[in-house]
């Protein structure tokens, strides 16, 4: 084990929370997808236990990967694990817990750093607070490197990209559908999830900012007719069914209204972004739809309550638990 002793830039990437349960995906990934240090990238694994760390090498097979030991309650420790990295990929979550400092150190030193959140709160402050020293340092810090908000984020960029290479004007309007999905919530997100109710509980001001469909925009940037997620079912005219509410939906588009401000508006000021989850048609579609809009913001209610959201804690999957293989690859 490496306490914070590498050379500067030694690696390209430090997998950050490599011992909790989609840190583990991760490093399964890079070990089968580059194996160990080679040409193409290097990379190590980093946390605060020495034993867990060591678990994961054993257990992925990846034995001359190194472990580096920081502790992600201690800035110092985080800007000396940075300092040897080009790219910090973090997993540890709620990252409202145990995000900041990290963030803090990635924007000081000009390391590049992504992540997996979904806390659009958390992502207000972290912009707030460090991307202008981003900016100077040359760090690029990008949040929702998951299943929100990538197909959202690129969608749109491809989507746009294709009607420019077609000769035609960028599209004014983009809903996103989701048909179907497979896979499952891991613990982490749902403690990230109901995380970020105990934060609004303890100050409902928060709720502004997660309610705010350009909550994530540069200043001065809100345009578009952008809304509110539909809290009812809506029809759409164009694939002739019934639309139901997207859970995700409240992050990504947040998120791609944030990267059509930085490109510089150019699908135009006027832009608008939206998703749903594509039901069905006719009176059975409408009911479907309307059972998931109930069923939506009843979930919602219970975990805005104290004690049902302290039983939910309890009942659902915790951190470190998630979907067992067969069901993420299905």
């Amino acid at each position: 084990m490496d306490e914070q002793n590498a050379n500067p830039t030694e690696f390209d990437v430090i997998v950050w929370g490599a011992t909790g349960f989609t840190g583990k995906i991760v490093v399964e990934y890079l070990h089968q997808r580059y194996g160990n240090q080679t040409d193409q990238l290097t990379w190590a694994i980093a946390g605060r236990d020495a034993g867990k760390l060591q678990a994961v090498i054993e257990a992925v097979g990846c034995d001359k990967i190194p472990c580096l030991l920081a502790d992600g309650s201690d800035r110092a420790s985080l800007d000396a694990l940075v300092s040897s990295t080009r790219v910090v990929l973090s997993t540890v979550g709620p990252y409202a817990l145990y995000g900041s400092l990290l963030v803090g150190a990635c924007a000081a030193s000009g390391t590049h750093y992504c992540d997996l959140t979904g806390e659009v709160q958390w992502m207000r402050l972290m912009i707030d607070a460090h991307h202008d020293e981003a900016v100077r340092s040359g760090a690029k810090i990008v949040h929702t490197c998951g299943f929100d908000s990538i197909p959202s984020d690129l969608g749109v960029h491809f989507l746009q990209a294709a009607m420019k290479a077609r000769g035609e004007r960028p599209a004014s309007q983009v809903k996103y559908r989701l048909v179907k999905a497979a896979g499952g919530v891991s613990g982490g997100t749902i403690a990230s999830m109901l995380n970020m109710m105990d934060e609004v509980a303890e100050n409902p001001q928060i709720l502004t900012v997660i309610a705010d469909p350009y909550a994530l925009n540069p200043l001065n940037t809100v345009t578009g007719q952008d809304v509110n997620e539909a809290a009812t079912p809506i029809y759409d005219d164009v694939l002739g069914q019934w639309v139901g509410p997207f859970v995700m939906a409240g992050i990504n588009t947040r998120v791609v209204r944030r990267s059509h401000a930085l490109l510089g508006m150019p699908y135009g000021p006027g832009f608008s972004y939206e998703e749903g989850t594509l039901i069905g048609a006719g009176p059975t579609g409408y009911l479907k739809a309307l059972m998931a809009s109930i069923g939506t913001r009843f979930g919602m209610l219970l975990s805005a309550i104290g004690p049902t959201r302290r039983l939910l804690a309890r009942l659902l999957p915790k951190p470190g638990e998630g979907p067992e293989r067969a069901k993420r690859e299905a």
